[in-house]
């Protein structure tokens, strides 16, 4: 089986370290490590604003780990870990579109 470069963005970091739950941070990177492996098996495709990215779920559905697929590099790029609140600011997807809006996520 083929093994992807994972690339997290120095917003993922903070967004981890800001996790005060060390559990729940390991948990969270463990899942990252996890996308070395067939990342376009995991998690779901998403559309409008985000598409191009992918979402997987961690910690049981509290926290979500959006990232994009390079298949021509072989790499998954982490760009951001959060907590899923439907209808509040701090959603990782209200979060997300933010960051795509001021051209924060794709940075290579």
């Amino acid at each position: 089986m083929k093994e992807w470069q994972i690339r997290i963005l120095p917003i993922v970091e903070k967004q981890l370290t800001a996790i005060k739950d060390k559990r729940v941070q390991a948990t969270i990177s463990k899942r990252i490590d996890d996308l070395r492996y067939a990342p376009n098996e995991q998690g779901k495709p998403l559309v409008g604003e985000l598409e191009g990215y992918r979402s997987v779920r961690a910690v049981g559905q509290r926290y979500r780990i959006l990232y994009k697929v390079q298949a021509q590099e072989v790499l998954v790029t982490v760009v951001t870990v959060g907590m899923r609140k439907e209808g509040d600011r701090a959603d990782v997807y209200i979060l997300a579109k933010r960051l795509v809006r001021l051209g924060l996520l794709d940075q290579e």
